[in-house]
């Protein structure tokens, strides 16, 4: 049992200090009876720390525990989300200018940091699984292909696992990156949880991402940034240019602790839901594991003739899955949800007649034309125009169903008849769009 930051915090708090710093509550409730742990809510004062810098302290301590617990060099904490540890990742391993190699599945946090580094993306596509209705894992004869057919990419970013689950072979991909010289740098958003089940594939990686709010016990917003090979100064020193300079110290002890109950009983939750939804999944439609295929063993991603419908049904009973499509309803399933929970959900499901076998779906179109570049687009003059008449144009922000926000037309990509004919096709219901101008087609 070791939380160094939150004893320290704890500490600070029992001491009853006269609190004449940041944050403006000054450890006392907040107004209205809003819960939150005020006393712990400090800010930098000597003893608490610096997230970014300085002396070996309690966040320090804390984060090398993660370190030494996930098998990397350095750990740093993220109080931006996922979203300010993957700019801060690819700022570390690419730099400005140069050229990456990105899954088209990359969340849209990957294509803003293509913009803000000014980046050229070379893009892995995945395989469609027609009967799934899902694009498979980025293969390794991928990235060798990519890596070799541009040989100054050095650095390659994919995601692992998808929305729906899918889980990439990390090893293989990393062992094809170094053979060509490059790095690799994992959006593991969703996979906070996986090296408790055993899963030891991101320690292959050279830099990983995720986010412990979305499948560990953590509040909102809380994260956690990886890195082999770099010191934790380098990943400070990228993590202050895209976070916060007042982090909150609420996210970052609670870091503290879902680690430290993650070794104990957090695990042994976390193995129960997996047999619990291992058997949900065998009575239930839903995806499964075969050959070609793996899963997060703990990712419910039930399949329908009409997900949307089946959503709407459930949400009707209380009940908020993550994500609809047009074939699968996608729930989050965690440590927090044990017999009780997965007895309502089932429950829940009786009577929606929603689910079966999944509604045919056609595959994402090709790639289309790049016409900017993500930082052109970026910055460029836009206007708002109806979508479907935007045939022709050039898009300004990415088009994607959210979640998962894998865009069909990314920034800079001209938009085409058959784009808007497969957004209508899988219920896409964006009315408007931004576009560059005064770019026509």
């Amino acid at each position: 049992m070791a939380t160094p930051l939150l004893d320290e915090l704890r500490a600070q708090a029992e001491a009853r200090p006269l609190r004449l710093d940041m944050p403006g509550h000054h450890g006392k409730p907040l107004a209205g009876g809003f819960p939150w742990p005020s006393e712990l809510d400090f800010t930098e004062n000597g003893r608490t720390g610096d997230l970014f810098g300085g002396e070996p302290d309690g966040i320090q301590r804390a984060e090398a525990l993660w370190a030494a617990r996930l098998g990397f060099d350095s750990c740093l904490f993220l109080t931006g989300g996922s979203t300010q540890g993957i700019h801060t990742g690819l700022a570390l391993l690419a730099g400005a200018g140069g050229a990456a190699a990105i899954d088209r599945g990359s969340h849209r946090s990957v294509y803003h940091a293509l913009a803000l580094l000014d980046l050229s993306p070379a893009f892995l596509t995945r395989p469609w699984l027609a009967e799934e209705g899902i694009t498979g894992p980025i293969l390794p004869e991928t990235v060798a292909e990519v890596l070799s057919a541009r040989r100054s990419i050095k650095t390659v970013c994919i995601t692992s696992p998808t929305y729906y689950g899918v889980l990439s072979d990390i090893p293989a991909i990393a062992a094809v990156c170094h053979a060509h010289g490059a790095k690799l740098m994992v959006d593991g958003a969703h996979g906070a949880h996986l090296p408790f089940l055993g899963d030891e594939g991101y320690r292959a990686a050279d830099v990983v991402v995720m986010s412990a709010h979305k499948t560990l016990p953590a509040p909102g917003q809380s994260a956690l940034l990886f890195a082999n090979g770099f010191p934790l100064s380098e990943l400070q020193r990228w993590g202050s240019v895209y976070g916060s300079s007042s982090p909150s110290y609420v996210f970052m002890a609670a870091l503290d602790a879902v680690r430290d109950y993650m070794e104990g009983e957090g695990t042994a939750r976390y193995r129960e839901t997996v047999r619990l939804v291992g058997e949900l999944r065998a009575r239930r439609p839903a995806l499964g594991e075969r050959e070609g295929l793996s899963l997060d063993p703990v990712r419910l991603t039930l399949t329908s003739p009409d997900g949307f419908a089946l959503a709407d049904a459930l949400r009707e009973r209380g009940i908020y899955p993550e994500l609809a499509d047009r074939g699968h309803v996608v729930c989050i399933c965690t440590c927090a949800d044990g017999p009780q929970e997965l007895a309502r959900l089932e429950k829940g499901l009786e009577g929606t007649g929603g689910l079966g076998p999944c509604a045919p779906t056609p595959p994402p179109p090709e790639v289309p034309e790049a016409v900017l570049t993500p930082r052109q687009a970026l910055f460029a003059p836009r206007r708002r125009a109806a979508l479907a008449d935007c045939a022709g144009e050039i898009a300004a922000c990415q088009i994607a169903p959210y979640p998962p926000g894998v865009p069909v037309i990314a920034p800079g990509e001209r938009i085409e008849k058959k784009h808007l004919a497969y957004l209508r096709e899988i219920g896409y219901n964006m009315s408007m769009a931004d576009v560059a101008a005064p770019e026509r087609g």
